[in-house]
Order: C-alpha cells, then sequence, then structure tokens
C-alpha cells in the first residue's frame, strides 16, 4: 500500500502547533475559537438575530442596513468650513448651557476632572469669580448640562463646550449634516484635563477672541478644507490620528497657510503666535480636527432600521457608552475601564482616572486604534513585540467591521484600507473589543495628562446592545 502524506489542520489551541512542530509533520493552524466564547445564550442571540431578520427572499436585513451604514459611512466628505461661538450654532444655548464628553452622568457622579472643567467652564463665562462659586451653581442646578453628542458636537477628554467657546464646524458634503468639535487647547494646564486656573481661562480667551477669528477668516477665504484628504495624506505619514497627529497639523496648516497669513495681518493679530501655537507647540492640534470630522461621517449613518453598527463610543470618566445605529440615540453603558498605558515619570496606575472622552469616535471611522499598524511610531504604547502587535491590531480590528475604506489606504499594511463599522455582532462572537488609543487624565482635576496608552470598552456594553437589538427586531 503506498504512503500516504498526512495533512493536519490545528484548530484553535497552539499548544497542538508545538507537538506537530517537534515530530515535523507539516500543519496549518486555524485560529478557531467558539463563538461568543461558548455563551450558549450569547450564540443562540446571534442565531436568531441571523436567521429571523430577513426580507421575503431570505436575504439578511442586518447585512444590507450594515453595507447602507458602511456605504455612508465609506462616502462621507468632512469639509471644515468655520469656526464659530457654540452659542451662534448650537440650537437653545445660553450661558449657563454646558455640555461635557461621554454618556449622560449627573453632577454629584462626575469625577474629579470633569468637576474641574465645568467649574473651570464657569469661570470662563463668568458666572463665578471663585471654585467654591461655580461648584454652588452646579450643586443649585443653575447650570443647565449633557452630552456632546447630543448637540452633533464631540470633545476631547472631558470635552467642555460653553457658549462663547469657538467650534469648528465641519460638513459633511456627501449627506449635508454638520458637526462641530472646540479647538484643542495645546499642551500643559488645560481644561480637558479638569484644570481650571487663571492660564487656562486666560489661553481660552485667546483661542476665543484672536485665533478663531483669524481661522474662521482663513476657511472662508480658502473656502474649506476637505479633512479626509488630510487624513488620508497623514496616514501615509505614520499618524493613526489619534495618538500622533504631528503630520496631519503640518499638513492641515500647509492648507490655510497663506490664506491664514493673511488674514492675521489683516486683522492685526500677532500672526508668530498663532502659527508658533498651532504648529510648533500643538502637536495635536489636528486631533479635534479629526474628531468633527468622524462625528459628521458617523452621524450620516445613524438610525438605518436593522443596522448593528456603532455610530459613537464615548467616556465621561465614569461610564463608557455606545450607540448603534439601528437603536438610535439609545445609550449602552458600563463603568470605564483604566487604559493600559505608558505613564510619565513620577506617575503610575494609581494616579489614573478611568478613560473618558469623545475622541474615540476617531476608532468608530476606523483611524487611532483601528489604523495602529499605520503608525510605527505609536507601537510602544501596545506592548508586546511592537510593530507586530500594531500589524495584528489593525488585522483584529478588520475582523470586527463590514468592511475597508480604499480611500484611507495604510501603506504598512500593503495600503490596504482602514476597517471601519464596528459590528456589535462580530465583536460579541469573536470576543475582539475596539482598541481605542488614549490619553491618560490624573483623578484629581488640575494635574493634567499623566500617560497614553490603548482602552477598550467593556464587552457588558456590547452585549447588553446585541441583546436590545434582538428584542427589537426579532
Amino acid at each position: 500500500m503506498a504512503e500516504q502524506k498526512i495533512h493536519v489542520v490545528a484548530l484553535g489551541v497552539e499548544a497542538f502547533d508545538r507537538g506537530l512542530e517537534e515530530t515535523g509533520t507539516p500543519f496549518v493552524h486555524l485560529d478557531w475559537r467558539p463563538p461568543a466564547g461558548g455563551d450558549t445564550e450569547l450564540v443562540e442571540t446571534l442565531f436568531r438575530i441571523e436567521t429571523r431578520c430577513r426580507d421575503e427572499q431570505g436575504h439578511s436585513l442586518v447585512d444590507a442596513a450594515n453595507a447602507e451604514a458602511f456605504r455612508r459611512i465609506k462616502a462621507g466628505q468632512p469639509v471644515l468650513r468655520r469656526v464659530r461661538p457654540a452659542h451662534e450654532v448650537l440650537p437653545g444655548m445660553t450661558r449657563t448651557t454646558i455640555f461635557h464628553a461621554g454618556p449622560p452622568i449627573a453632577w454629584a457622579d462626575m469625577c474629579g476632572p470633569m468637576r474641574g472643567a465645568y467649574i473651570g467652564a464657569i469661570k470662563y463665562e463668568g458666572l463665578a469669580a471663585t471654585d467654591e462659586e461655580a461648584a454652588a451653581l452646579m450643586d443649585s442646578g443653575a447650570i443647565t448640562y449633557g452630552p456632546n453628542h447630543h448637540q452633533g458636537c464631540v470633545g476631547p477628554m472631558t470635552g467642555m463646550v460653553s457658549y462663547s467657546m469657538p467650534l469648528l464646524e465641519v460638513e459633511n458634503t456627501a449627506f449635508g449634516n454638520k458637526a462641530y468639535s472646540t479647538l484643542n487647547e495645546g499642551i500643559g494646564k488645560v481644561m480637558r484635563f479638569g484644570a481650571n486656573g487663571p492660564e487656562v481661562i486666560d489661553r481660552l480667551h485667546w483661542l476665543e477672541k484672536s485665533l478663531a477669528p483669524v481661522l474662521d477668516a482663513a476657511l472662508q477665504a480658502c473656502g474649506g478644507v476637505n479633512l479626509k484628504n488630510v487624513m488620508a495624506q497623514s496616514l501615509s505619514m505614520g499618524d493613526e490620528m489619534h495618538q500622533r497627529n504631528i503630520a496631519a497639523s503640518l499638513n492641515f496648516y500647509k492648507a490655510i497657510a497663506v490664506e491664514l497669513t493673511r488674514a492675521a495681518v489683516e486683522s492685526g493679530e500677532d500672526a508668530a503666535r498663532i502659527v508658533d501655537f498651532m504648529v510648533r507647540k500643538n502637536e495635536q492640534f489636528f486631533l479635534n480636527l479629526a474628531m468633527a470630522a468622524c462625528k459628521s461621517v458617523l452621524d450620516a449613518a445613524r438610525d438605518i432600521p436593522y443596522s448593528t453598527v456603532i455610530t459613537a463610543m464615548s467616556r465621561n470618566g465614569v461610564d463608557f457608552g455606545i450607540n448603534v445605529s439601528g437603536l438610535g440615540g439609545e445609550w449602552f453603558t458600563a463603568p470605564c475601564l483604566k487604559p493600559r498605558a505608558l505613564y510619565f515619570p513620577g506617575f503610575s496606575e494609581e494616579d489614573a482616572n478611568p478613560d473618558m472622552g469623545d475622541s474615540a469616535i476617531v476608532e468608530c471611522y476606523g483611524i487611532g486604534g483601528f489604523a495602529m499598524g499605520a503608525a510605527p511610531a505609536v507601537t510602544r504604547f501596545v506592548g508586546g513585540d511592537g510593530l507586530a502587535s500594531a500589524l495584528r491590531c489593525t488585522r483584529d480590528m478588520g475582523r470586527i467591521t463590514v468592511g475597508t475604506n480604499p480611500d484611507l489606504p495604510m501603506p504598512n499594511m500593503d495600503f490596504a484600507g482602514i476597517p471601519s463599522g464596528i459590528d456589535i455582532r462580530k465583536v460579541v462572537a469573536t470576543g475582539i473589543l475596539p482598541v481605542i488609543n488614549t490619553g491618560v487624565a490624573h483623578r484629581e482635576p488640575g494635574v493634567g495628562q499623566v500617560g497614553a496608552g490603548i482602552v477598550t470598552p467593556p464587552m457588558d456594553i456590547m452585549v447588553a446592545a446585541l441583546r436590545a437589538f434582538e428584542r427589537k427586531y426579532c
């Protein structure tokens, strides 16, 4: 009888591989694991959604809805048009209205940095002279507050948006909707990390009265800037637009440099100070632009019946929340996790506040942690084996998304498009959670940033959203 070759496929458990390697047996490793970690109840939920959400021809209504959500995400064209005061663009806003990052939260439940930022925003608006007076206004209910996302806004970390603050206005020209974000404050003691001293307030007033009008005039003069083009160019230069925005900030400045200089000269503002702030002292300037761009794109994919695509991920320093397209504006929340981070000298995990900010909107789009493989300079935050871990991270994100966006290619990954459109079904089925690049705030207000790293949402919110989806559609 002729000798037959053995062909081995090793499923899931890597320990099998070692035995085959030791005996010299050729094999192929298949990274398989039971759906939903073997949780039979969740497997049944996934099965019911798969089998019951179908049209008369037997086609999946969920797949069709997600394809439409992905089409809208891919087609989005975010163009930065203006920089305008919050009260001019947010309906019904008054001087006693202040919005924050993350899902809804009561003043009494806010973390230290968020409380510090509210106190600072109240003083910035001239509603109180001292921290005590500002806190008393919050205690009394005199301040109206709520999530930025409910207003079409996003903001990093604490995410304060108050009456006088200038907002970046981004229009998604493919669908006609707009989204807004504050200007990035730069580094040091800043309100987004809960600081509220005189230097913080002075910088905010400079942003409002000096930088914002000049930047607005420059944008009107050049007809706006397509931020998707800036992001595509910057991906090819090593940015992922969450942790690293060096190239993006420079590319944005290049797009408006002539108009910005002319506007500064005509207004009598200090052009050198404006350029110094935007280019040399603030490598994260583009982050807020990227957030508004991604918000404008994701908002166009909201409220699609049967879609399981995540349209927002956001944190308030206490709770992590998500929105799902087919479930409208309903928040699914669970306690925030602390990031897995590298800490600045003198700080440790004990100093860290749980994660916060609206900036995870960029991961919903497919940049940030999802594009880690395109940004070698941020690989130190993922641990493991450096660049290989970053590439693996991006590939894993491809397993939980609807598709890849060829308009935003990653050179390090053979120019594959960024993975985009997080599908809660795939998250629960694979057990792979979205990876978010993030800064780490000190738990006490005013100390500022103490590190940077990565964080994931709690799996509980994915499961809760999936079950709510089943109740609504099955």
